[in-house]
């Protein structure tokens, strides 16, 4: 419902706000005001994009908790479509998105309101052994330890039936 809403308050908002701006200012300066922002935001969320690209890759590469960087790309691109669209209110909720402070408080209301339920970051398999889940261990009267799990098998990779051509790399 909320999202039948959206989609019709925001252009009924943004026509309003083109025949108030282009009342005062002219229908020139009114378009020339739309391009403009389409291009600076374009720029923008390029140079914020790459920023946050580089801040996912850094938690992956770290072993952190991804989920801040991803929800900041996420709200980025947003923020992109947002500002190709025309009109003054989806630029003035465009550009408010770029700013990394805005984005933060986005995150921290998001986050409280999404609850996640677990998390676990994957572990190395061995190749065409399988792969441990959630082990336990328990002592039991008969044996030592018996550590209980679940695996599924991995495949190897399929090695190609041919030689490679000159038209591809393999």
């Amino acid at each position: 419902m909320w999202l039948l809403l959206a989609f019709i308050a925001i252009p009924m908002i943004e026509i309003a706000l083109f025949i108030q701006v282009g009342g005062l200012i002219g229908l020139g300066w009114t378009l020339l005001i739309v391009l403009g922002t389409a291009i600076l935001g374009t720029w923008l969320v390029r140079t914020q994009g790459a920023m946050a690209m580089n801040n996912l890759r850094r938690s992956f590469s770290e072993l952190r908790d991804p989920t801040e960087p991803l929800a900041d790309a996420a709200m980025i691109l947003v923020a992109g479509v947002l500002l190709l669209t025309p009109g003054f209110f989806t630029d003035a909720v465009g550009f408010a998105l770029l700013t990394p402070p805005f984005r933060r408080a986005a995150f921290v209301w998001l986050r409280s309101k999404v609850k996640v339920q677990s998390f676990s970051m994957g572990q190395g398999m061995d190749r065409g052994m399988g792969s441990a889940q959630g082990p336990s261990r328990r002592h039991t009267p008969d044996h030592e330890d018996v550590i209980d799990g679940t695996y599924h098998e991995v495949s190897p990779p399929k090695q190609p039936t041919h030689n490679p051509s000159g038209w591809t790399k393999h």
